[in-house]
């Protein structure tokens, strides 16, 4: 048993090549450990063996919420923490952990997690997002077959927000620091799979969200805007995270294709209620495309001053630069070099996430 009322929860299917940093980094904060395999032919099982406290079978029935559902049902505890095997646990703050799920016992733990990436031109980088992964299952479980996220068990809040707390703790995740071939087999697997649930669920707005963000990242703009299009029409509701992801994220992909008149009209039109750096740092982006210097440096100011700009990863040191170089191109050297020792900061900060 272990020694903190906190179950880990882990589904794993052919993952050798990280589920034991993955377990290892785990195993000294006293959690119960519980791996569910979906049909491994590989070590994995194995490998969990040696550090779980349970490993169980789960036949895969292409629903990773019914496998990660599966898993908590198998805690000795009601506190659930979901890592993937391809997560990291860099550091954590154990008594500040335990203090918040106790003040909290209905709210939520996002985990701000730190993705590593491997980008267009070979070179290594990282986003930041934050992820619903620390919860209660006597309130919550998890929903939607494919990038699972966790609701409520009442059905009858179903469309009401999740309040949540941030976690005390580094999750450096690697599974996107892959090759280009893995990452499009990866993206064609999660679109047949969407596509499959869209067929039941078509007023589904977050499906339609997720078949954007696959179709972007294989390059299928077109279709990228069509399902971010609907999933916004579906719902246009600021409180649900992923619908301001998805303005955002209809917004660049209309500046891949240069239609940088139709990404500002997006953005202007949530502008007054969508408050996140990310969002910002895309108007702002979008501003400076559009051939407004003067308000996108405003704009990218005004991220370096907010609560959530860590969120932007490595986008943060994106945003001091343009921040260092429209002082250049306005003659205002002294700001220029105000802002020239944050970028230093940040390569430090880029460079230690990418070597943890």
């Amino acid at each position: 048993m272990s020694e903190l009322p906190i179950s880990v929860c882990i589904i794993a299917k052919n993952e050798e090549k990280y589920i034991e940093n993955c377990l290892k980094k785990l195993k000294p904060y006293g959690f119960e450990i519980i791996v569910t395999d979906t049909g491994s032919t590989d070590r994995t099982k194995e490998i969990a063996t040696i550090y779980a406290d349970k490993v169980f079978d789960f036949e895969w029935i292409n629903d990773f919420s019914a496998a990660r559902n599966f898993c908590a049902s198998k805690a000795s505890h009601n506190w659930i923490l979901s890592i993937d095997c391809d997560e990291y646990v860099n550091n954590m703050d154990v008594d500040t952990l335990i203090a918040v799920m106790n003040k909290y016992p209905q709210y939520v733990g996002v985990i701000r997690m730190k993705n590593l990436i491997r980008k267009n031109n070979g070179e290594s980088g990282y986003g930041s997002d934050d992820v619903l992964r620390f919860y209660n299952r006597k309130y919550y479980c998890y929903n939607s077959p494919v990038h699972e996220q966790i609701g409520f068990r009442n059905e009858s809040k179903i469309n009401e927000s999740i309040t949540t707390f941030l976690l005390p703790m580094e999750v450096i995740h690697h599974g996107y620091f892959i090759e280009p071939e893995e990452m499009e087999k990866k993206q064609k697997r999660n679109l047949q799979l969407l596509y499959a649930s869209l067929e039941k669920n078509q007023e589904d707005a977050y499906i339609h969200f997720q078949i954007g963000q696959s179709e972007f990242i294989l390059g299928n703009y077109e279709n990228a805007i069509k399902y971010f299009k609907s999933g916004i029409e579906l719902n246009s509701n600021l409180e649900h995270l992923y619908v301001q992801i998805m303005v955002e994220s209809l917004a660049k992909t209309y500046m891949v294709l240069d239609q940088n008149e139709e990404a500002l009209e997006i953005m202007e039109r949530f502008q007054d209620k969508c408050k996140t750096a990310r969002f910002t740092f895309t108007y702002a982006n979008i501003l400076l495309n559009t051939g407004q210097p003067l308000k996108a440096l405003l704009y990218f100011v005004k991220i370096t001053m907010m609560n959530d700009a860590e969120l932007l990863g490595e986008n943060l040191l994106n945003c001091y630069k343009h921040i260092v170089e429209l002082y250049i191109d306005m003659g205002n050297e002294e700001m220029a070099n105000l802002f020239r020792g944050k970028i230093d900061m940040y390569i430090k900060e880029r460079d230690r996430v990418l070597n943890s």
